[in-house]
């Protein structure tokens, strides 16, 4: 019988949890989703590379979420047992809380590793993955992202000019510069132009203008009555390379044995591992920090939620109680995600912090068996 009763709460939490999870992920989804639509706008992205893209990035937005989704959604269902008196039910078939803690406290160990596997590899994979769509896809909706009357430098050493459009898309009084620096670059203008595809390539056909081009300080100018100006192999100045976050866990560990092995130097080209390099190692621990260690603040989450099995509903505090675990608990996530912000290469430092989850899940469970042994003795 007490095996039923736990299963039906857990059920109830659990419902609930993935119902609040799913619903707050897509909602956040959708506002992600609409902020990256300048990758396909004024990046000149493909629509399914933007789609792709934005698909994968739900597992980190359900990651980021998970904790404070899993804690809220537990006092809820918790709290609302208590305040429809079905914990009663519990007590009186003779339940002992310690026993109700210990279940569940397990239950958040499991969530803690699936945590853990979501950080380390469904995540990474996926966001590198996505950064790989950038990596590889072309610019194939340069027309679209040209507004009149806007300079655009998307477009990596490009910078693009239009006075106006008209709707059958001929662009009026273009301005175009190819490179950078005072010593290379070439200056076009143009009184109107329209794009074209011929054959595979894309090409931005100008009339009337005069193209200055400055190689080394020498000036060279012509004029034309037609050109074309090539758009094919151009490049976005949005990141395409791999972030440290994007690189796998196994990839980091090799990276972290080689770096202290070999001090002070550049294995990214030897290990084929970006951002693998002695100035980035307080961004590799970090990352390890974030995918090992805050996980397990899951199960201080649970332990904080289970104290309000502690006091009734008839306790005249009961609502300032309500309040206080809740309040400790945002304060609880807030610090976990603060860490990364301290976390650095001094062992010493990082072992305060490596061992922080695991000092309150000690404190807070000793409460629960120095309270309830002390009930059992009377």
């Amino acid at each position: 019988m007490k095996k039923i009763l736990f299963n039906k709460l857990l059920t109830d939490c659990l419902i609930f949890f993935f119902i609040a999870l799913f619903f707050t992920s897509i909602i956040i989804w959708i506002f992600q989703a609409v902020n990256y639509l300048d990758i396909m706008i004024e990046d000149g992205r493909d629509h399914l590379v933007y789609l792709k893209f934005t698909i994968l990035i739900f597992p980190k937005i359900v990651s980021k979420i998970l904790p404070f989704i899993f804690f809220l959604s537990f006092v809820y269902v918790i709290t609302k047992y208590e305040l429809n008196n079905e914990l009663v039910i519990f007590w009186n078939y003779g339940v002992n809380k310690i026993v109700l803690v210990n279940y569940f406290f397990k239950f958040s160990i499991i969530l803690a590793i699936f945590q853990i596997f979501l950080n380390s590899i469904v995540v990474p994979a996926s966001q590198d993955q996505a950064r790989s769509y950038l990596r590889t896809s072309n610019i194939n909706f340069l027309e679209n992202f040209i507004k009149p009357k806007k300079f655009n430098d998307t477009v990596k050493d490009l910078t693009i000019y239009s006075d106006s459009k008209d709707q059958n898309g001929n662009f009026k009084n273009i301005y175009i510069k190819k490179g950078k620096g005072f010593n290379n670059f070439q200056t076009t203008y143009a009184k109107k132009g329209i794009f074209k595809t011929i054959g595979n390539k894309k090409i931005f056909e100008l009339y009337n203008g005069e193209t200055i081009s400055v190689v080394k300080g020498k000036i060279t100018t012509f004029k034309f009555l037609k050109s074309n100006f090539t758009l094919n192999n151009l490049k976005t100045n949005t990141i395409t390379h791999r972030k440290t976050q994007e690189v796998s866990t196994s990839n980091l560990i090799l990276c972290f044995k080689k770096i202290y092995k070999r001090k002070s130097i550049d294995l990214s080209k030897e290990l084929k591992i970006e951002n693998c390099r002695t100035e980035n190692i307080n961004n590799i621990i970090k990352e390890f920090h974030k995918r090992m260690v805050i996980p397990f603040y899951i199960p201080v989450l649970m332990l904080l939620t289970l104290l309000l099995i502690i006091e009734s509903k008839e306790n005249i505090n009961y609502l300032k109680f309500r309040l206080v675990i809740f309040l400790i608990g945002v304060l609880t996530i807030i610090i976990s995600e603060m860490t990364l912000r301290f976390v650095n290469d001094n062992l010493i430092n990082n072992l305060g912090f490596l061992f922080l989850p695991f000092a309150l899940i000690t404190i807070l469970y000793s409460i629960f068996t120095y309270k309830y042994n002390l009930i059992n003795r009377y």
